[in-house]
């Protein structure tokens, strides 16, 4: 029996205990507060709550609402949000947490976001205490590793460029990239956005400090920006690697990270099944991802006229050819 298979039926059978926490004939309502549009690892975590008995259209209603760039709203989609008295809400991203944190102190949420103790949304990842779990993303670490990949990338690199979220990413976290990449011989030019419209200009600003790469910092914002940020690199032919596989698999150079749609799908959904079934969101562990991809895109290499090394090509998971 495959690992997997192995994996999912104990999950099964544990869920089948607490079955009789599900209401029969009751109708579950789930709000959903995150940065882009529905798309297709939203559609992955409501499958698998389907899968368990939690069917969008029968008995459960989704109240979807993506904030996209407009956070100075955000704390009025909250409030729109809670008016229908969801059993859960899924948030993505410190804005969205923050606002519903302040608006209900008891509606559980299940979150996924960045660094959720250094934003003091939870009190410890083993004891979340309040009514917020979720998803712990190692963002600041993965920064780090997304750079040594870069610098390996970029043979005999000597300036690089962080694109950094203002509201995201800290002044110390940004020092201990420059300080790592110093200690190589590399100096690191940040450029922070704090609006969408400002991510060309930004790349603009690092190509002008005559770069020779990009790291894409991880950030909701820089996220919902991917397609213009591919762009631009391209039409710059300036190599840049990002948060997720998926970007790659989009036409970004180099992805690195968990893939999306197992966060949502493996561990997003099953936190949510648990708490639609009664479990308290204080009682629930914040997860980390264990699982991280390499994902290179060739043909976008070819595009920018770039070589990626031998050896790195070779311990990529998944190559675009």
């Amino acid at each position: 029996m495959r690992r997997r298979e192995f994996i999912a039926g104990l999950g099964a059978a544990a869920w089948s205990l607490s079955a009789s926490a599900q209401e029969t004939g009751r109708t579950y309502r789930l709000g959903v507060l995150v940065p882009n549009p529905r798309q297709s690892v939203h559609d992955e975590m409501l499958k698998e709550l389907g899968r368990s008995g939690f069917i969008e259209g029968q008995n459960l209603l989704v109240d979807f609402r993506p904030y996209g760039q407009r956070l100075g709203q955000i704390a009025d989609l909250a409030s729109e949000l809670l008016k229908a008295q969801p059993d859960a809400i899924f948030a993505g991203g410190d804005f969205a947490i923050r606002a519903l944190q302040s608006a209900t102190p008891a509606i559980p949420i299940v979150s996924m976001t960045d660094d959720m103790i250094g934003a003091g949304f939870v009190n410890s990842l083993s004891r979340p205490g309040g009514n917020t779990t979720g998803i712990s993303l190692l963002a600041t670490e993965l920064d780090g590793k997304r750079q040594d990949i870069l610098i390996e990338a970029v043979p005999g690199i000597r300036r690089m460029a962080a694109i950094a979220d203002n509201d995201t990413t800290s002044v110390r976290q940004l020092e201990i990239l420059q300080e790592a990449a110093r200690g190589r011989g590399i100096a690191v030019s940040v450029h922070r956005i704090s609006k969408a419209d400002e991510i060309p200009a930004a790349i603009d600003a690092a190509n002008a400090a005559n770069v020779a790469a990009l790291n894409i910092l991880a950030s909701p914002l820089l996220f919902a920006g991917r397609h213009a940020i591919i762009e631009r690199a391209a039409m710059l032919r300036l190599p840049a690697i990002y948060q997720w596989p998926e970007i790659a698999e989009q036409g970004g150079l180099i992805g690195y990270g968990p893939r999306l749609d197992q966060l949502y799908r493996d561990i997003a959904a099953q936190q949510l099944i648990r708490i639609l079934r009664g479990a308290k969101p204080a009682d629930l562990p914040v997860q980390q991802p264990t699982k991280f991809e390499l994902v290179i895109n060739l043909q976008t290499a070819k595009t920018i006229n770039h070589q990626i090394p031998a050896g790195l090509v070779l311990r990529a998971d998944k190559l675009i050819e």
